[in-house]
């Protein structure tokens, strides 16, 4: 079985691919390809630069990596409520080449934040909308105040409530 994972977001010290990355770590007998956003940074989406230079090739990578995965594992990042720039920008270049951007893939779909919400609000958008494009979301899971609840030194949330909430929610999900 193989997973990808990823954190919506570019920042290079990215709390959500930290969790991701975790949450992908806990699958057994997985192999477990983690995603960076940047290997998939692009020129800001629009229709006339599409028919200026047809579909980016990094929009295709990113489409068959997805298509290597029997699971996927998407922690997105919450910018004032939304989707990162980087995150909705890589989904708008892809979903112009496939609207099934996530290809009917079992999904575990995260958003962590420095806040109590713990992303809460982008878990919600994309849990409506993204099976419209392919996502199986078979489950959701929020970390709420990430600096108190994972320890970066372990890789691993430090909750143990949350911890096993996230580990019973992968079991009884996948």
């Amino acid at each position: 079985m193989k997973i990808i994972a990823f954190g919506g977001s570019n920042s290079t010290q990215s709390i959500n691919k930290h969790l991701a990355t975790y949450a992908a770590s806990l699958f057994e007998n997985a192999e477990v390809e983690v995603l960076d956003l940047n290997d998939f940074a692009m020129p800001l989406f629009s229709v006339d630069l599409e028919k200026e230079i047809g579909q980016h090739e990094l929009a295709k990578a990113f489409l068959a990596k997805i298509a290597s995965a029997d699971i996927l594992v998407i922690s997105l990042a919450e910018n004032n409520g939304n989707y990162s720039a980087a995150f909705k920008n890589l989904f708008d270049w892809s979903s112009r080449i496939m609207k099934e951007v996530f290809q009917q893939k079992p999904t575990l779909l995260l958003a962590t934040s420095p806040g109590a919400r713990g992303g809460a609000s982008v878990l919600e958008i994309a849990n409506n909308a993204l099976p419209r494009y392919g996502a199986q979301i078979k489950a959701t899971f929020s970390l709420p105040v990430f600096n108190a609840n994972f320890n970066l030194e372990e890789n691993k949330i430090s909750n143990k409530e949350l911890d096993k909430e996230l580990q019973d929610i992968i079991k009884a999900s996948f």
